[in-house]
């Protein structure tokens, strides 16, 4: 009776772990957005995330008769490429991206994760 108790809670305790991994530290997606920069903060009440806004072209109607411009939220966890968006906002940024699933309190408050910058330029 012990063994298989044993073998049941090994398997539960692997399957959460794995669910939690596939729900919270999985890449689902990875890509590139291109814009200009509205902002980068720093901003939390218990883990201090950098958290951002690229006002990328074009426009879009979320509900028929509106217009918004394409926005993309997103956070940043190495602090060096959130100096150097903070430094430079308003410029034209291409940033690489990479997505999960869902949101973990100590690495931002988007699913959204900008790793790296790939080119930078004056507005046009």
């Amino acid at each position: 009776m012990r063994k298989i108790l044993f073998i049941v809670v090994a398997l539960l305790l692997t399957g959460a772990g794995i669910l939690i991994y596939w729900k919270y530290f999985y890449v689902f997606g990875e890509g590139v957005k291109s814009g200009h920069l509205n902002y980068v903060v720093l901003k939390g009440d218990v883990f201090k995330t950098y958290e951002g806004k690229l006002i990328q072209e074009g426009i879009r109607s979320r509900t028929a008769g509106s217009i918004q411009s394409y926005e993309f939220e997103f956070s940043v966890v190495n602090k060096a490429i959130a100096e150097k968006l903070m430094a430079n906002s308003g410029k034209w940024f291409d940033l690489h991206y990479r997505e999960f699933h869902n949101v973990v309190p100590w690495r931002g408050n988007t699913t959204y994760i900008v790793d790296s910058i790939l080119t930078m330029r004056d507005a046009r």
